[in-house]
């Protein structure tokens, strides 16, 4: 019996924690991470200040176990895309299919964008968020590196990790101009010409 009350407990706090994560996305792309209260949090989410202590140690903690989720899944989803084809990489098929499936969530590049020029004044905060985008990087690094031998990279790009930086980099644009003109379609066909030009030279 203690078991079961520790896994509703468990379970109870996991909950807790996804709707104070929901909830933090939902006001940092309405209002911007530099400009939300804890406070805030906790009243879209239903909350008190304790419930939210208990889960994160502040703004910057949640904001990162925000930022692990979307990562994990970007990586997720580059890895599965770039997977299919078994150790032959077809370069453009791979391509057409990271452009699919990628997240190009407008709110959530907001935030991202946001919570980017805060940690550009904060060199603690930098430092893991470049941890985390390292995440994304590697996924990729390891999937072409797999590849190596089945398929040539263009040689200016290096080696494997050379090339996840290039791919990172033409995401970064991507995302970049589809903050501005809103034109996720676009954005999509442009990520894949861009990885095409890049990963075949």
């Amino acid at each position: 019996m203690a078991d079961t009350g520790t896994g509703r407990v468990t379970a109870r706090r996991l909950r807790t924690r996804a709707n104070l994560l929901d909830a933090a996305f939902t006001v940092f792309a309405a209002k911007g991470f530099g400009h939300v209260s804890i406070e805030e949090i906790c009243e879209a989410a239903g909350y008190t200040r304790g419930a939210f202590y208990s889960n994160f140690a502040g703004l910057d903690e949640l904001f990162f176990a925000l930022y692990a989720q979307r990562a994990d899944l970007i990586a997720e989803q580059v890895a599965g895309a770039l997977a299919s084809d078994g150790p032959d990489l077809d370069v453009a098929a791979a391509v057409n299919r990271v452009a699919e499936v990628l997240l190009l969530d407008r709110d959530w590049l907001l935030v991202k964008t946001d919570f980017l020029v805060h940690a550009a004044r904060d060199p603690r905060v930098a430092h893991t968020l470049l941890d985390h985008r390292a995440r994304l990087r590697r996924a990729v690094a390891d999937r072409l590196e797999r590849a190596r031998g089945h398929t040539a990279l263009p040689a200016v790009l290096g080696d494997a990790e050379g090339a996840a930086h290039a791919v990172v980099a033409a995401y970064d644009g991507v995302t970049t101009q589809l903050l501005l003109d809103r034109d996720a379609e676009r954005a999509r066909a442009w990520l894949g010409q861009l990885l095409t030009a890049l990963l075949t030279g």
